[in-house]
């Protein structure tokens, strides 16, 4: 069965529609495995050079000490997960941070702190980071919790390319992860940076013992947004001792290739990026992820507190894919 066959969407496929229905996007799951490769890649090639991947860097610039209870990150201070609670990074050492991952392939550099929400003079330490990455030659992006619409304006005056900020699942499967924090906020957030004129990462988590209609309720409340965000990071859960989420069965490979392929054909011209979880991911899975329509990856040994491919790894991997950096 086509896809046209399946879906009767109101714009031809592969132009960007803010309106997807869930049960849209369930028939996009749906689909047998290479007719959804198929739309996807064939959506991917209308908007992209599928011979290029976007590399990111991700730094801790604050590490730990979060009052918040996402069930899976090991940076929360209410589980005992071995992460200590440290003070932002000083500019000399983020900046140094930032020079090593231009040398290394990067063109983007993201700075992430463990806050539920910064304080003024945060946002002004963090500001200086920015000026200084963009002083570089690196595109900026910083997750650091919630923002009030001052603070966004803020950090687009210092030059702030991107923020990120997930949805990380499906409204309804929310509350099972997350209880110190509402969707509502999550997506105050994302309305306050989009107002403010910074570009917008956002996507979501899977693996976390959702079921596959919390999949696809995730990808349609990214779909649905007012405007796509620009980047889309997919992640696979990566299972942290002394978290909640420790001991979740892990979710089937393919699935993750599908959501991957669903992200693709919903957020036609969205940077899909294959996020974190790639450490137990085999070539394999992470080629059908190339294939799926993804076109970015984080790129060095950490993300945040979790381990990451190496460079040496995934260089390796890119070229023997015929891969290549994408230039900005």
């Amino acid at each position: 069965m086509s896809l046209a066959h399946t879906i009767s969407p109101r714009a031809p496929l592969g132009h960007v529609r803010n309106d997807w229905t869930r049960d849209e996007i369930r028939a996009l799951f749906d689909l047998p495995f290479p007719e959804l490769m198929f739309e996807a890649q064939r959506i991917h090639r209308m908007h992209f050079d599928p011979s290029e991947v976007q590399i990111s860097t991700l730094l801790s610039i604050k590490t730990g000490g979060c009052p918040e209870d996402c069930a899976y990150c090991p940076q929360s201070a209410k589980y005992d997960t071995g992460v200590k609670a440290e003070k932002l990074m000083r500019l000399d050492a983020v900046l140094a941070e930032a020079q090593a991952a231009k040398a290394g392939g990067a063109s983007r550099f993201c700075m992430g702190a463990a806050w539920r929400e910064p304080k003024d003079r945060d946002v002004e330490n963090v500001c200086a980071m920015i000026e200084g990455v963009k002083a570089l030659g690196l595109e900026t992006c910083a997750t650091l919790g919630m923002l009030t619409q001052t603070q966004a304006q803020r950090l687009k005056r210092s030059g702030l390319d991107y923020y990120n900020h997930n949805l990380d699942t499906s409204p309804e499967f929310y509350g099972e992860i997350i209880t110190t924090r509402t969707y509502k906020d999550r997506l105050d957030t994302l309305e306050a940076v989009r107002e403010a004129g910074i570009n917008v990462c956002c996507g979501g988590i899977v693996g976390m013992g959702e079921g596959a209609d919390d999949r696809a309720g995730m990808i349609a409340a990214l779909a649905s947004l007012p405007v796509h965000p620009e980047s889309v990071p997919i992640n696979m859960l990566v299972q942290v001792e002394g978290t909640p989420l420790t001991g979740t069965g892990k979710l089937d490979p393919l699935e993750f290739v599908k959501t991957i392929a669903v992200a693709r054909i919903a957020m036609p011209k969205s940077v899909v990026r294959l996020s974190a979880g790639r450490e137990d991911m085999s070539e394999e899975t992470q080629a059908l992820c190339f294939l799926a329509g993804a076109n970015s990856i984080f790129y060095g040994p950490k993300l945040l507190t979790t381990p990451n491919p190496g460079r040496d790894r995934d260089m390796a991997l890119l070229d023997k894919l015929g891969l290549r950096p994408m230039e900005r």
